[in-house]
């Protein structure tokens, strides 16, 4: 089954938004069987938006439309699809009955008829419940393709895909299996790999294609099949993953099913029911955001120091003045001092500490831009390590976060 997704805002063309909506909806269909074929962004103009419906039409069997169903005069996508879909906008009861309970229970301002004006949509459409808005989802067909029409504000679109879009593909459609694994790499870049694994990769049955997805500091690489027969292509590709570690094993972090190395992190000190400390400088927090991005942080991480001034690092980390003095802030002693410090304070089993350079200028250190130590201490030992990672602050900054994750896990699994 081959589907498209079509995302309007002016907002997102003028890169006053990321779309991330179309990330979701992408890894959703997916993970059900649902080949993406295309994603198309469009401004809020009919023309446009007619176009971008008549040509994915002539493609798919499902197109995904999010945006534009707001209460205001630039959201014309339902109007749009009427006219499309040679539709008229009705009144919905229970779409109008569901806009007065939330404005009476959750919002402030009074109702109007603009908000009023939301209840309205086409007269074939099955209406999708959207239980954290106004915006109602529409189920719609036309020559054998269905549109389905979403809200654009994130959190009410992943609402109704997991709850109704995806449940009603399922229960309509026969798809076929789709497969991924993904092997994470560190320490080696995307074209020495390649060197590598060639031949390997170049023996791979046709049903397997491999991609490539290099990150600051890392390389994933994907093991991609799709099929009818769900237990031969995961076989298929779990032979494939046995040959490729011979060849690259001591660069390969772990697997993945669409997983961060955070979410591996998380399982890691879960299992075993220990806990983490950041002390972190020039990456101002990143480590931490990154970690607790995740539901369900706090029953291993404990919290992080952003020591981010030379006198923070002295007065709430408690690193001793006169070893900044002797070394340098930006040092291997000063980076140790600051991990086992924050894994003391915060009484935690595991911590990560960063201290470097990241530019333009060279601050309290004489160390070149780019310059960094990573520190790890453990309930056995701390130690850190010295890298240069270019000359660029947020490369810098996200190989560092990347290597520190890598480390860490080279730690906890030792445990």
């Amino acid at each position: 089954m081959q589907a498209e997704i079509i995302t309007i805002g002016d907002e997102i063309l003028i890169g006053q938004i990321v779309d991330s909506n179309s990330a979701f909806i992408s890894k959703e269909l997916n993970r059900i069987g649902v080949s993406v074929y295309q994603i198309t962004s469009v401004q809020d103009d009919n023309a446009h938006i007619l176009q971008a419906l008549k040509e994915a039409n002539t493609r798919s069997q499902l197109v995904i439309v999010t945006g534009g169903l707001g209460p205001t005069k630039d959201d014309i996508t339902k109007h749009t699809l009427c006219e499309y879909l040679a539709d008229t906008l009705v009144q919905n009861k229970e779409v109008l009955a569901h806009i007065e309970m939330l404005f009476e229970k959750y919002i402030s301002t009074p109702i109007s008829e603009i908000n009023r004006l939301q209840a309205l949509v086409p007269s074939r459409a099955e209406v999708l419940k959207n239980e954290f808005g106004t915006a109602p989802g529409m189920w719609m067909e036309k020559n054998g393709t269905v549109f389905v029409s979403l809200p654009g504000v994130p959190f009410e679109m992943k609402g109704l895909m997991t709850n109704y879009v995806v449940p009603k593909i399922i229960e309509r459609y026969e798809r076929p299996h789709i497969i991924h694994k993904t092997i994470m790499t560190y320490g080696l870049g995307e074209s020495a790999i390649a060197e590598r694994i060639e031949v390997w990769e170049n023996h791979l049955p046709q049903q397997i294609k491999l991609a490539y997805l290099p990150s600051l500091g890392s390389v994933r690489l994907r093991l991609s099949a799709k099929g009818s027969d769900k237990e031969a292509i995961q076989t298929m590709v779990n032979n494939e993953t046995k040959k490729l570690y011979p060849l690259i094993g001591e660069i390969i972090f772990g697997e993945e099913e669409d997983e961060s190395i955070e979410a591996l992190l998380a399982k890691l000190l879960t299992d075993r029911g220990m806990t983490l400390a950041t002390a972190e400088s020039f990456t101002g927090g990143k480590i931490a955001q990154q970690i607790t991005a995740l539901p369900g942080a706090s029953k291993y991480f404990k919290g992080t120091i952003v020591s981010y001034a030379t006198e923070t690092k002295i007065k709430v980390l408690g690193v001793d003045e006169g070893l900044i003095q002797e070394y340098s802030v930006v040092s291997e002693k000063v980076a140790c001092a600051m991990a086992k410090n924050v894994r003391q304070i915060l009484e935690t089993d595991f911590a990560i500490a960063t201290t470097g350079n990241a530019g333009p200028s060279k601050g309290d250190s004489d160390e070149s831009v780019g310059t960094v130590f990573i520190a790890i201490s453990t309930p056995e030992q701390t130690f850190a390590q010295r890298f240069t990672m270019g000359n660029h602050r947020e490369r810098i900054v996200q190989k560092s976060v990347n290597k520190a994750f890598e480390l860490l896990q080279k730690e906890i699994i030792k445990f």
